[in-house]
């Protein structure tokens, strides 16, 4: 995949895919989620940049929100009437330097004179490798602000969707696949996946294996009974690398399942075989 935009400036903390409450109640924190602006973090990433502007106006509906710069975010960060939808990248156990940019949602608050991880984060979603954006990335950009929107939504409702982001996401991913053709890209394919794993799929009939300009086109082109996998990695993974294996709704681009991996020797990023058998049963 062509690079097509690498970071000049950004922040490098370490966010929790599935974040866990350090308060009383995470519902309460977030009651006041639609009547604060959310601010939307430009970083260094130009190409990035443009595809935020373009998206969250159609999609970004829950607030009302202006667009500002990392320097102005530093300002104002402290300040409690803002929620910050930021650009961050993360360190997990086993890396040694970022491999994956997040876009994370964030409360304003006193905390955050200590820093981003000191601040109250609602929920943080994969969106690029660390290096640089892609233009499948951006392909999937509107898909990931509007799970981001949609969870923070129903974490105001809900103590249990507000403690288990991943659960809530994956609890309707059964529902999502029934009766649906499944197009997963070939590049998205973990390497354990042989022409034999390949072969016993073979009577899978609604399980499409195919380049990622077909699985791509499904999911721009909104085709109905459709789900479309997407894998996000960083651009040199290694042992111990964390990747995040994706699948959206292609009519609504609503995001019904994600889950993280650890790259190893065995088993690079991508989807596993384990994973891609009960797919479109």
């Amino acid at each position: 995949m062509k690079k097509i935009g690498i970071i000049l400036l950004t922040l490098v903390v370490n966010l929790p895919l599935f974040a866990q409450g350090q308060v009383t109640t995470r519902k309460h924190r977030l009651a006041d989620f639609t009547d604060k602006m959310t601010q939307v973090v430009l970083s260094g990433d130009e190409v990035l940049n443009a595809a935020l502007r373009k998206e969250i106006p159609y999609i970004w509906t829950a607030t009302t929100f202006e667009f500002c710069s990392l320097e102005q975010f530093e300002k104002i960060k402290t300040q409690d009437k803002y929620y910050f939808l930021i650009p961050a990248e993360s360190v997990f156990k086993g890396e040694e330097e970022p491999g994956i940019r997040f876009l994370t949602l964030v409360k304003g608050g006193p905390d955050a004179k200590d820093g981003i991880s000191a601040m109250h984060e609602v929920v943080s979603l994969p969106v690029a490798a660390a290096m640089g954006t892609t233009d499948r990335d951006l392909v999937y950009l509107g898909g990931i602000i509007q799970a981001i929107q949609e969870y923070t939504l129903a974490a105001m409702e809900s103590e249990t969707a507000a403690y288990k982001m991943s659960e809530w996401f994956n609890g309707r991913f059964k529902k999502s696949i029934e009766d649906k053709k499944v197009y997963i890209a070939e590049e998205d394919l973990s390497s354990e996946v042989n022409e034999k794993a390949l072969a016993k799929l073979e009577n899978n009939l609604s399980l499409h294996i195919v380049p990622s300009t077909e699985s791509d086109w499904q999911y721009v082109n909104q085709s109905p009974e459709t789900v479309v996998g997407y894998v996000i990695a960083p651009i040199f993974p290694v042992k111990g690398s964390v990747c995040y294996k994706l699948l959206f709704e292609a009519d609504t681009h609503r995001l019904c399942y994600v889950e993280r991996d650890k790259i190893s020797e065995k088993k690079s990023e991508g989807f596993l075989a384990s994973e891609l058998k009960p797919l479109g049963k």
